[in-house]
């Protein structure tokens, strides 16, 4: 064992290299805002963890800082593009052309839950995580009030619920209206749509007020600044329901989402090779092709976004709760290497509240048409409902839509 010397007549050098490989590392660490302990040892001298704590290693730090460097950048710019998005889309969906249709229903209640979950859960996450990492001197107190801290809490978990719940609302609307056509008339009206967004919002203020109950502001087991936590009374309870809370809009969403698509995309692969002898296509049929289209998209971000930030982030809160019973053994599991993994997944996460405005976009020449209205006057006589000219250009008696 040898003590940490940065002049090149080190005794671990013979020939002065290892002390330039020394210097290296010591410089590389010292600008990445690595703190470097006065009695740092290591079982050799060239080992390039010789000025970090042990258990740790240069790796470990460098992805926790590229993390929450991804993180502090990358946040305010989803953050900005999703309520500019959201608040177009909800423009569009609920436009005199659109809000007739139940699949605009759907989307415009995605597009505000997806608002909602941008303000109260990734902007408070970044005050919190964020801005204080581009300036330490910044605090964020008024987050770590009674009231607002409870208030916060509440409305970011119901929306999370609803961004992930509406989605499959709008799944099975969509696999009724592709598989169980006949049944489309009953299930699928404006009327039915309002009602099932109307249930599912009244579960999600119902199933998550244990959350402002069991949570406070509390002082840490360090001491400090008090902050909003859970209640340290009530910690195995809060970290049961949370738990069955992340399986609740993760897994099980991810499990009915895939089902349902997979059997959509049969049926629309069946009908397709139909089509090609039946050229009976309606405006209606096209509008709904686009609406399936849409919702596909949707859904294989929420997956594509979603489950590794849900299985990294299960991996760390099960560790650092009930795995890990002391210092030593919590040293040794690369801590910061799975916090910087842990950023970098979140950020990927926040973006499912964001992208949604391009896939609509991307996948719906209707969209794209009533985002350009929004901004070219068009007189109100030339401006026609999609859903009032689909039922005149329909016949009942011809399969009026093959999606």
């Amino acid at each position: 064992m040898c003590k940490v010397n940065r002049s090149h007549n080190s005794p671990c050098s013979k020939d002065g290299s290892t002390a330039n490989i020394f210097d290296f590392v010591y410089n590389l660490l010292k600008h990445s805002g690595v703190q470097i302990p006065e009695n740092a040892t290591a079982p050799n001298c060239t080992s390039m963890d010789a000025w970090l704590p042990r258990g740790e290693s240069v790796e470990d730090h460098m992805v926790n800082k590229a993390g929450r460097m991804f993180y502090a950048y990358v946040t305010p710019v989803i953050l900005f593009i999703g309520i500019l998005g959201n608040c177009l889309s909800l423009n569009v969906f609920l436009s005199k052309n659109m809000r007739g249709l139940s699949a605009s229903t759907y989307l415009a209640a995605i597009s505000s839950s997806d608002l909602l979950t941008l303000i109260f859960y990734v902007n408070v996450e970044w005050l919190r995580r964020g801005l204080v990492y581009l300036n330490p001197d910044v605090q964020v107190l008024f987050l770590d009030t009674t009231g607002v801290c409870q208030f916060q809490l509440y409305m970011s978990y119901v929306s999370r619920f609803l961004s992930a719940w509406l989605v499959v609302a709008f799944t099975v609307e969509r696999y009724i209206g592709v598989c169980h056509p006949l049944r489309r008339r009953d299930i699928c009206t404006p009327s039915s749509t309002r009602r099932i967004i109307i249930t599912t919002s009244c579960v999600a203020v119902l199933l998550v007020i244990y959350k402002p109950v069991l949570s406070g502001v509390h002082k840490g087991s360090s001491g400090g600044h008090p902050y909003c936590t859970s209640d340290p009374d009530h910690d195995f309870l809060s970290f049961v329901l949370d738990s069955i809370f992340a399986v609740l809009i993760t897994l099980v969403p991810f499990l009915i989402i895939t089902v349902l698509n997979v059997l959509i995309i049969r049926k629309l692969f069946i009908r397709n090779k139909r089509q090609k002898e039946c050229k009976i296509v309606t405006e209606e049929s096209v509008i709904k092709l686009e609406f399936t289209v849409i919702l596909l998209a949707i859904s294989f971000c929420f997956v594509v976004f979603n489950v590794p930030y849900f299985a990294v982030w299960c991996r760390n809160f099960l560790h650092s709760k009930y795995v890990y019973k002391s210092v030593e053994q919590d040293m040794s599991d690369d801590i910061e290497y799975w916090q910087g993994i842990l950023y970098i997944t979140r950020t990927i996460f926040y973006m499912n509240y964001c992208i949604n405005f391009f896939l609509y976009s991307i996948t719906g020449a209707y969209f794209r048409r009533e985002v350009r209205m929004l901004f070219v006057y068009r007189p109100t006589e030339l401006r026609g409902s999609y859903s009032r000219c689909s039922r005149i250009n329909s016949n009942s008696h011809t399969p009026q839509s093959w999606v």
